[in-house]
């Protein structure tokens, strides 16, 4: 695997991989960048929930398991001091539909999370890696792993 990241301008970088697709980094405009991207710890937490998400539909597939809509939120507590690492990150899966198999997305989410996501399993190593689940959130019920 290899990328290119080609510097535009001030914070503002450009990355591009095999897919050819262009991502776009910056710093926020608060620590000297103009905002036309996202910042590179950003970037780590969204790749933990596309890795994970990837997974999951997958596995879910598998299992003949129809949602109707899944989101994933992921909260990182960095550390005060340089280099700023994450500490704490958590990983909430939500899960909207009919007469949800609960057994079988706790499951999907424990496979992606503790075998399958080489993002979160890398993560893992260094920081405070938890996650938890959530049903029909908007019904106020909620599962914790």
């Amino acid at each position: 695997m290899k990328v290119s990241v080609k510097h535009i301008k001030g914070m503002h970088f450009q990355g591009e991989g095999s897919s050819k697709v262009m991502t776009n980094l910056d710093a926020s405009v608060t620590t000297g960048g103009t905002g036309h991207g996202t910042s590179p710890m950003e970037l780590l937490l969204i790749a933990i929930a596309g890795c994970s998400g990837m997974d999951i539909v997958t596995i879910l597939e598998k299992m003949q398991v129809k949602v109707q809509r899944f989101e994933t939120t992921v909260e990182g507590e960095r550390a005060s001091d340089h280099p700023r690492v994450f500490k704490d990150i958590e990983v909430v899966y939500k899960f909207w539909g009919e007469a949800l198999p609960e057994d079988k997305l706790q499951r999907a989410v424990q496979l992606s999370m503790e075998k399958y996501c080489s993002v979160a399993n890398m993560i893992d190593k260094v920081a405070d890696l938890t996650y938890r689940i959530e049903y029909n959130p908007t019904m106020g019920r909620i599962e914790y792993n």
